[in-house]
């Protein structure tokens, strides 16, 4: 828990850096007015994503679960599909992002492919269903912190690879820290 504490009082102070508006957004929890913030603090999102994928990378030798690593793949192809539709290009993209991430390592990469693939083909053929199945593989990361706050981050990481975060890409970061009982606010959506 010590380390999970310490990369939490490194975010606060990437927020508090990004000076008071930053951190107040950041605070407001129930603001919906997050999506202006997004467009016009575009630098601020870029570093809490480099942020992430340094937290990430310090807690490599944490995440080795299974239940991480499915968690994670239904969190990427939700995020992929996260405007209803996932091209062939954006699906390769992704999964690229997915192979090459540090942490992800840790898992054979046919099996990243296989639960990441199966994911968005389920969301793509029927959306809401797709979307439940996704929402259950993530919520059994739900009794590990660690390894909840893990998977919203490898989604930050993955929505952010473009330099921005859509609003669907938003909802469904938002809607996944629900199922996993963790604060939004502290992802800044």
């Amino acid at each position: 828990m010590a380390m999970w504490d310490k990369l939490k009082d490194q975010a606060k102070a990437l927020q508090q850096s990004q000076g008071g508006r930053g951190a107040t957004a950041g605070h407001s929890g129930g603001h919906s007015g997050h999506s202006g913030g997004t467009r016009s603090g575009g630098g601020g999102k870029a570093q809490l994503v480099g942020l992430f994928k340094t937290q990430l990378g310090s807690l490599k030798n944490e995440l080795k679960s299974g239940a991480y690593r499915d968690a994670s793949m239904a969190m990427c192809a939700l995020v992929a599909a996260a405007d209803g539709s996932v091209d062939p290009a954006e699906r390769q993209q992704v999964e690229s992002m997915i192979l090459s991430n540090d942490v992800l390592q840790n898992f054979p990469p046919e099996q990243l492919r296989q639960r990441f693939n199966k994911h968005v083909d389920q969301l793509t053929m029927n959306f809401q269903h797709g979307k439940a199945e996704a929402m259950q593989e993530i919520a059994k990361t739900a009794k590990k912190p660690t390894e909840a706050r893990a998977v919203i981050q490898t989604g930050m990481v993955i929505a952010g690879a473009d330099g921005h975060f859509s609003q669907a890409e938003a909802t469904v970061l938002r809607e996944a820290c629900a199922a996993l009982g963790v604060s939004p606010a502290e992802f800044q959506l």
